[in-house]
């Protein structure tokens, strides 16, 4: 419908109707320095064509790069075909399916999405609707704490050895649910620390959650399996975050310990979705059965009609925020349709086999540069132990320098660990956090190899010259 401006007179009615002076006073909880008059710093406004040769500089600038960066983001291969479907204009522009008889080819999509996501995770029920691995964290969260009948202390402890902005987010989300998030510190060698838990339920109150990210943010292996069992004869429930394409070689959270954990969550980036500088992507939920009524966002069914023929249904979203509005237990209200088409296209196309493959390749190769790199002279390993992927490396000067030398040449070396650390983490300033996917190509490695070894080499050549002046 057309839009009606008010007039001022309108204006003076409203205000006067519900007993404020002016328009101003509506928005007198938010406090005066998070408000502006003006935005200064929005720049003017562009031609489209100035904004489509503005765009295309841009574009030209992230040409040429290879690309070691992980930290929840990786540079995985996509399959052409999966965007040359996904935007089709039957997905590109298809909206929620409210009406089932109008949606039946996304309905269907989103139903063998969640099929082979529990396949994947081996949990009983998967959602669809989470924005990303960092908001699906603290909504799993939520569930837990709403899911876990015999505790309700409302405390979930959440590992140092999980992403950070996992962390943050989880805590913005959950800080005024009267939910308290408690940090497990980090060991040693690059994983929880194990003998922190003695002393967790002393008080005779066990936590309602705890969560385990596997691989974890430094690419270590937990020992899941003695924290899913420890968990569980608290009566706490167990939160998997994981890396899906690391399930192509490693055990589904459903194994660990003697029960499995009981809510799986992550990113789907991985699979079939650009890195895009951080986004978009999508989040995932997978749980088991008993909690089904807590997953935010909707579940999609299968059915038959009146004459036989196979239907897909919105089966459950009692969660959903435009049906409980108030009472809604989460925000989620979008099911991510477009990049969720692009992971189940992914997922069709790869297969069990592929998906493995592609885990063992990126394994391989991570390896391989982790044994080049640690023959260069004062490179060492930050943490000691297996890893998937992504494996941290100490460095003899900051890694800061490093990332700006190779970036020069060409080459995205990794994340600094001091951008990652809260002071948790000694050393962190030499820390350099590598991923290796299978895109890296020999030569690719080759080349990381030489670059870094020329860059500390270059180092210890002017720390000499200054010392020797």
């Amino acid at each position: 419908m057309p839009f009606i401006p008010h007039t001022q007179a309108d204006v003076d009615d409203m205000l006067a109707e519900i007993g404020v002076p002016d328009i101003d006073s509506l928005f007198d909880e938010i406090p005066n320095e998070l408000t502006s008059d003006r935005l200064d710093h929005v720049p003017e406004g562009m031609s489209e064509l100035a904004m489509l040769q503005h765009m295309a500089e841009r574009a030209e600038q992230d040409q040429g790069y290879t690309c070691f960066l992980g930290g929840g983001s990786y540079d995985h291969h996509i399959p052409s075909a999966v965007w040359d479907l996904t935007t089709r204009g039957e997905f590109m522009t298809a909206y929620t399916p409210y009406q089932a008889e109008a949606s039946q080819g996304t309905l269907q999509l989103i139903y063998e999405y969640q099929s082979m996501m529990v396949a994947l995770t081996g949990m009983d029920v998967s959602n669809a609707s989470v924005y990303d691995g960092a908001s699906g964290l603290a909504e799993a969260v939520l569930m837990a704490i709403r899911a876990n009948k015999k505790n309700k202390s409302g405390r979930v402890l959440i590992a140092q050895t999980v992403h950070p902005h996992y962390t943050q987010t989880t805590r913005n989300i959950v800080q005024n649910q009267n939910v308290i998030i408690e940090a497990l510190p980090l060991g040693k060698g690059g994983v929880l620390d194990m003998s922190a838990l003695a002393s967790i339920a002393a008080d005779g109150t066990a936590p309602g959650a705890i969560v385990i990210q596997q691989p974890n943010f430094f690419g270590r292996m937990e020992d899941v399996d003695a924290l899913t069992n420890w968990a569980h004869e608290q009566n706490t429930l167990v939160i998997a975050v994981v890396n899906p394409m690391s399930l192509g070689v490693l055990k589904p959270p459903s194994e660990w310990g003697e029960k499995g954990a009981d809510i799986v969550c992550g990113d789907g980036q991985p699979f079939g979705v650009p890195m895009a500088s951080g986004g978009p992507s999508f989040g995932f939920i997978c749980s088991r059965k008993e909690f089904m009524r807590q997953l935010p966002g909707r579940i999609i069914g299968k059915t038959e009609d009146l004459d036989g023929r196979t239907g897909y249904a919105l089966t459950l979203q009692a969660r959903e925020q435009h049906i409980r509005r108030g009472k809604a237990t989460s925000n989620i209200c979008t099911n991510q349709g477009l990049l969720v088409t692009a992971g189940t296209i992914y997922m069709s196309l790869m297969g069990p086999q592929g998906i493995r493959e592609t885990a063992l390749t990126c394994h391989r190769r991570a390896v391989e540069l982790q044994q080049r790199l640690l023959q260069i002279d004062g490179v060492e390993e930050f943490f000691t132990g297996p890893f998937f992927h992504e494996f941290a490396l100490r460095l003899p000067i900051p890694a800061v320098q490093v990332v700006e030398a190779m970036m020069a040449e060409g080459v995205l070396p990794g994340l600094v660990l001091s951008d990652f650390s809260d002071g948790n983490l000694d050393h962190a300033e030499h820390g350099l956090l590598v991923a290796v996917t299978e895109k890296r190509t020999n030569a690719e490695i080759e080349k990381y190899v030489a670059l870094l070894t020329q860059v500390l080499q270059a180092n210890a050549g002017s720390n000499n010259a200054q010392a020797g002046s």
